[in-house]
């Protein structure tokens, strides 16, 4: 919470009425039996949020309130790993491959998040060039304290799982061990 500075109460970050609410799921990752990563899933977050934050589209043609109707959105949000532990590229990659089983168990089909512009350890180029997240909108102020202009990034979760299986790379077969065939079928078609 100290390096990122992103807010003054803990209480902001980690909201109590979050905890065992069916609108959320909290991700964390252990290493050698200690806390070193978290990962917050929003699912069907509010338009009235995205609607407060001044969202330049930066792609045209997209009416957010029909996407929004037709479509299953899961935001992710308070992903962060330890300073010391970033350097351990499967701390991130198990939550991932957590928090994208229970969202396609659940059946959503896209994940949109914000990354800080500039931010020195931003995903920004893991999730578009690795994982595929388009950029569709930047804002300049969010729920998070940050100087840094937002950038939202979408992923339709299909294309993705096709992409990245036709590639066939250790992260196809990272994010996807133990899933279903239901689950496979759901993202293949």
């Amino acid at each position: 919470m100290q390096e990122k500075n992103w807010v003054l109460d803990e209480a902001d970050l980690f909201p109590a009425d979050e905890v065992g609410s069916a609108r959320c799921s909290w991700f964390v990752a252990t290493a050698e039996d200690a806390p070193c990563g978290v990962l917050r899933i929003l699912y069907d977050p509010p338009l009235e949020l995205y609607k407060q934050y001044n969202l330049q589209m930066t792609v045209k043609g997209i009416d957010v309130e029909e996407f929004v109707r037709n479509n299953k959105i899961a935001e992710i949000g308070r992903f962060g790993i330890l300073p010391n532990q970033r350097r351990q590229i499967l701390i991130a990659a198990s939550l991932m491959r957590a928090t994208t089983r229970e969202v396609i168990e659940r059946g959503y089909t896209h994940y949109i998040t914000d990354v800080f512009e500039g931010e020195i350890h931003s995903p920004y180029q893991f999730h578009t060039r690795v994982i595929g997240f388009e950029q569709v909108a930047t804002h300049d102020t969010g729920e998070l304290n940050a100087p840094n202009r937002r950038i939202t990034l979408m992923l339709d979760l299909r294309r993705a799982y096709q992409r990245l299986k036709r590639n066939g790379n250790w992260i196809y077969r990272f994010l996807t061990r133990g899933w279903t065939k239901r689950m496979h079928a759901q993202l293949a078609g």
